[in-house]
């Protein structure tokens, strides 16, 4: 059996953390949380990631140590291929993903994929930035204005407008959903 490589994307702000780490916590038998490799500091943000320097990630790059990577925001992103492994043992696997990079994700894995991407309204969006205090007022208007400009298709929209709970329970509900018989996963890119 062949597991779901769930893609979750959301807008800066969205909520993608704070899910990510309530499946962390949820102790469910069929469910990893990937951890992404990046080139900015251990401490910055609230994301679990692997700190790199830009060597090491180029030179793990070069001998094809990510299942995908990327760059977006000035740093480089990276998902190891050990996912692959999680997927043939069967696991469903759940990355933080790109909204950008989505296309990359789905030539590589196919139906295999399942991209869920996190909704909220400008409101909520709005006041999460401002609570997190990263972003001045200029930053955040270009985070809302690219927030409504960009939906992927194809992707499960999962509103987290309200509780973390309700959002935990609703993605649940969305990977437990069958899918197309799944296809092997494509060499490295």
């Amino acid at each position: 059996m062949v597991g779901k490589l769930v893609w979750l994307v959301g807008p800066s702000g969205s909520g993608k953390d704070s899910l990510l780490e309530a499946l962390r916590v949820l102790e469910h038998p069929r469910i990893l949380v990937a951890h992404r490799y990046i080139t900015r500091p251990w401490n910055a943000g609230s994301e679990n990631h692997v700190a790199l320097s830009e060597q090491e990630f180029f030179t793990r790059a070069e001998q094809q140590l990510f299942a995908l990577s990327w760059h977006a925001n000035n740093f480089y992103y990276g998902v190891g291929v050990e996912i692959d492994v999680w997927l043939h043992a069967g696991f469903d696997v759940v990355v933080n993903g790109s909204r950008a990079h989505l296309p990359q994700a789905k030539a590589r894995y196919g139906t295999a994929l399942l991209p869920v991407c996190l909704h909220v309204s400008p409101e909520v969006l709005r006041e999460r930035l401002e609570r997190r205090g990263r972003e001045n007022a200029i930053d955040i208007d270009q985070r809302l204005a690219r927030a409504v400009r960009y939906t992927p298709d194809n992707c499960h929209m999962l509103n987290n407008d309200g509780s973390l709970l309700q959002s935990v329970e609703t993605f649940l509900s969305l990977i437990r959903q069958p899918v197309a018989p799944q296809e092997k996963p494509h060499a490295c890119l």
